[in-house]
């Protein structure tokens, strides 16, 4: 009841007709940003953090949040109508979507993208309502080594979870960890690491890396890429009455309710995030479909589900974030610094200490997904004509505003190097496979990591077996090792669809669809299926339907004359 209450608090603060304003600009601007092709929504809200700075922290948070639900609904009109997912948790919706467009239902897609996330971004957020204030409790009486604990678990998930490499995913790990150990010493007061620089005594900020990896490395990395030419983008028609029949009604509720409580849990431990979650829910339409000969070929239960799956993960990420402090994607890294970015730290006592703003957040969610579901429809034209700008201009475009959004932190020409030096280190991770999403956890979780094992050591006067022999440490080392086994199996079984897709990638000549070449044989592929010949076997499927409905009509009408 507490919850219902405070819930209705927050109601009445995002409400208030300036913070409305503050959400439908976030879900515009998160949209317009997200739609954009190669950017999913790390690289959406990395970007756009600057811009909150001006504003008060309920504002700013309340602005964030339609930026962040925004980017996670544009992703989906780049994969469905260009094929060109914004990251890999997409790369399902551009499989199944981009083949629907090509048989010309595009809006179909998009329809059952923009309801699958509608749906599993409310149903997930009323888990997130009911679900953190009680581990918010809970979390309270966690002492250093228990923090500890769960540090480490986020630590080893996250690094060896992520990316195609567990080797490679704890190398990024451990880069980040050592930026964020540069900086003043808490303890002792002592420099490290700041090679006699006496700005670099505060550390590098979060938001220069986010937005030099993302951004600036993205830049860099589509550029040494990208080829001349118009980007061939799908035309979508218009009319509420092309959007979905009742047919495709029947066929994607079950995957929405299915796709969001897959995602939910999934995004609230750190074990892969919205990958895993998208491909749990593409694997399970797949088997439990009674249209299984259209996957691959524009079955729009692969696009219902997943969609929603990467929805409700999303909505999942922010359970231990807030609860606990502890981001388990790249994109949850980013949330933690906009709230450290006006001194609030997420964590146990955020609901106590800035309960009036948690809630307020947590009502715009709801009111970000209904802002979302209304002007996604309706303006799906507008995100398709946004696909047409250039890429030369598109990325010319970020990189300038990245760089004055990095010189507006701290208004230091330093700041502008840093971003640059972190931008080509994210074009060689991009480059050589490395994954970013734990380089950024390691620069978030570090320092705190850090400061809990020296308080933890303090307490027990240097007794390491302290750190183990709490009964909640004890336990989350001991899922640590569940969740280990259990995640590098999920991504064994994941990395057929990662490794064809990096493979097509790098040789820039194939498609996302070769993700998931290995689910089918030979010549009964995605890739080896031409558009046209999945419209003829349509077509003689609905030839064969006529044909009994008119056996059918006969035999009736022969019954009927013998019988007069």
């Amino acid at each position: 009841m507490d919850a219902l209450n405070s819930l209705m608090a927050g109601f009445a603060t995002a409400l208030q007709p300036e913070y409305l304003l503050f959400a439908f600009i976030g879900v515009i601007v998160g949209t317009a940003v997200g739609v954009l092709p190669g950017i999913g929504p790390a690289m959406t809200v990395a970007l756009l953090l600057p811009l909150t700075y001006s504003l008060s922290p309920t504002a700013a948070i309340i602005t964030f949040a339609g930026i962040y639900y925004g980017g996670m609904y544009g992703g989906s009109t780049t994969s469905i109508l260009l094929n060109t997912p914004g990251e890999s948790a997409s790369v399902i919706t551009a499989i199944e979507g981009n083949k629907m467009a090509k048989l010309g239902r595009g809006a179909a897609a998009l329809a059952t993208a923009a309801i699958g996330s509608f749906v599993a971004g409310t149903i997930a957020t009323a888990l997130l309502t009911l679900f953190a204030p009680i581990i918010a409790r809970f979390a309270v009486n966690l002492a250093p080594a228990d923090f500890v604990a769960l540090i480490v678990v986020a630590f080893i998930t996250v690094g060896a979870l992520l990316g195609s490499s567990p080797a490679r995913g704890l190398a990024s790990l451990g880069i980040g960890l050592l930026i964020g150990l540069i900086g003043t010493e808490v303890t002792t007061g002592q420099a490290r690491y700041t090679l006699g620089v006496l700005a670099l005594s505060d550390g590098i900020s979060v938001v220069l890396v986010a937005v030099g990896l993302f951004a600036i490395g993205e830049a860099f990395y589509v550029a040494a890429r990208l080829r001349h030419g118009p980007i061939p983008v799908i035309p979508v028609t218009r009319g509420w009455r092309n959007w979905m029949t009742r047919e495709d009604w029947k066929r994607s509720w079950k995957p929405w309710l299915r796709g969001t409580f897959i995602g939910f849990p999934v995004g609230t431990i750190p074990a892969g995030g919205a990958d895993v979650a998208t491909f749990l829910s593409y694997a399970s339409e797949k088997s439990l479909s009674k249209n299984k000969s259209q996957f691959g070929r524009g079955a729009i239960e692969g696009v219902a589900g997943p969609e929603a799956a990467n929805n409700a993960a999303a909505a999942g990420v922010l359970v231990p974030l807030l609860t606990l402090g502890l981001p388990t994607t790249a994109t949850a890294a980013i949330i933690i610094t906009a709230f450290q970015s006006y001194g609030i730290q997420p964590g146990p006592q955020l609901f106590q200490n800035q309960g009036d703003l948690v809630w307020a957040l947590i009502a715009s969610l709801y009111i970000g997904n209904v802002l979302l579901i209304i002007l996604n429809l309706p303006l799906a034209g507008i995100w398709v004509k946004l696909l047409q700008i250039p890429r030369p201009y598109l990325y010319a475009g970020i990189i300038t505003f990245a760089v004055l959004g990095a010189y507006a932190v701290s208004f230091s020409t330093l700041d502008i190097a840093i971003l640059l030096i972190v931008g080509a280190l994210g074009y060689f991770m991009r480059r050589f496979g490395f994954p970013i999403a734990p380089l950024i956890v390691g620069l978030i979780l570090g320092p705190m990591g850090e400061q809990q094992l020296r308080k933890a050591l303090q307490l027990s006067q240097g007794d390491l077996a302290d750190l183990v022999l709490h009964p909640f440490a004890a336990v989350a080392y001991s899922v640590l090792a569940i969740m280990l086994v259990a995640g590098l199996w999920l991504k064994r079984r994941q990395s057929r669809y990662e490794r064809a897709l990096e493979a097509s990638l790098a040789a820039e000549e194939g498609h996302p669809q070769a993700a998931v070449d290995r689910m089918w044989d030979a010549g009964d592929r995605p890739t080896d299926v031409p558009t046209d010949t999945i419209r003829a076997e349509l077509a003689a499927a609905a030839a064969k339907r006529e044909a009994r409905e008119r056996q059918g009509r006969r035999g009736t009408g022969a019954s009927g004359g013998g019988a007069g």
